[in-house]
């Protein structure tokens, strides 16, 4: 029994972290697989949602900005509308350059917001991180099981909600501009469409998404540090995202769970196999094992596990049966 218990327990603990990261995907999903806009700076705007959330909601911090102890919704809300406003700030900025260039900046922004984290003590607390961060339902819930369980279940609503909204937008007209605009922007705006007012929707929704993932992460774990965000993470979700197939939602999420199995089944492997001093060195050996996942899902389907619907509008569908019968 103990030994259910625990499998339970860690299999809770897991399935939280993948909704997390398919929040994440999602909006990243949004930007890549149906706008064309190559986003590198996801872990940023993952950061910017997770200590928003944290300053709003957690006790006073003494010597330090933020301490508000408000309550945990209205810290998601304000992580997903700051992380609308750093995107719609840089967006205005950055999504006129194209793919290389986009990456590179949206890069550096990622990188600048790393060492800010890290160095404005006074906001962030610098390399010390964010402690106390409060947690839903723990003057509820006493159990940790029983926690973990009822927020996996909230975790998994705000996934469910946000993909089924996205599947609404990505499924409408507006949906299917974003496509058009990815595939060939100047025919696009030679139907009168507004190309860059589009890319700026669709950047501002998938990282006020990602902002919200950041948020769910700082409450589940309870701690948060600049570390928690470096370059390594928006790899990961990348690697998700190809993974799983861009420009399907339901791939997105697939890609998530893939690739977080991966990860903690190497990184479980690596901690039996390879002594304690060794342990910081094995752990690169799990990037290598992403990254050659990566190059087998290119190589052998290079749409991803799911990859991309040809058809995104029931009308159309309708359209291409009668063409058919025809």
């Amino acid at each position: 029994m103990p030994d259910l218990l625990g499998l339970l327990s860690y299999g809770t603990f897991f399935l939280v972290f993948v909704t997390i990261y398919g929040l994440v995907v999602l909006g990243l999903n949004l930007q890549w697989g149906f706008t064309g806009l190559f986003n590198v700076g996801v872990a940023g705007f993952v950061a910017i949602g997770a200590y928003t959330s944290a300053l709003l909601t957690a006790p006073d911090y003494p010597d330090q900005i933020g301490g508000l102890a408000l309550p945990i919704p209205l810290g998601w809300l304000g992580a997903m509308v700051t992380s609308g406003l750093a995107a719609f700030i840089v967006g205005v900025a950055a999504l006129r350059l194209r793919h290389d260039y986009l990456a590179i900046t949206t890069f550096g922004i990622a990188v600048t917001l790393q060492l800010v984290a890290l160095n404005a003590q006074s906001l962030t607390g610098g390399p010390f991180g964010l402690q106390f961060i409060p947690k839903p339902f723990a003057g509820v819930i006493a159990d940790n099981l029983a926690w973990n369980l009822a927020y996996l279940a909230m975790a998994a609503t705000l996934l469910g909600l946000s993909y089924v909204a996205l599947e609404r937008l990505v499924r409408s007209p507006w949906g299917r501009v974003l496509r058009a605009i990815r595939e060939d922007e100047t025919a696009a705006e030679s139907l009168g469409k507004r190309a860059f007012r589009f890319r700026l929707q669709a950047f501002v929704i998938g990282c006020m998404l990602m902002g919200l993932g950041g948020a769910l992460y700082a409450h589940f774990v309870g701690y948060i540090a600049p570390e928690d965000f470096l370059p390594i993470l928006t790899f990961q979700l990348w690697t998700m995202l190809i993974v799983g197939g861009s420009g399907n939602n339901r791939g997105a999420v697939l890609g998530a769970v893939v690739v977080w199995a991966l990860w903690t089944l190497s990184g479980n492997v690596l901690r039996e196999l390879v002594p304690a001093e060794h342990q910081a060195r094995a752990a690169t050996l799990q990037v290598v094992l992403i990254g050659l996942l990566l190059m087998l899902i290119l190589l052998v389907r290079p749409r991803g596990l799911l990859g991309e619907e040809a058809v995104v509008s029931r009308h159309m569908k309708d359209s291409a049966g009668e063409v058919q019968e025809e």
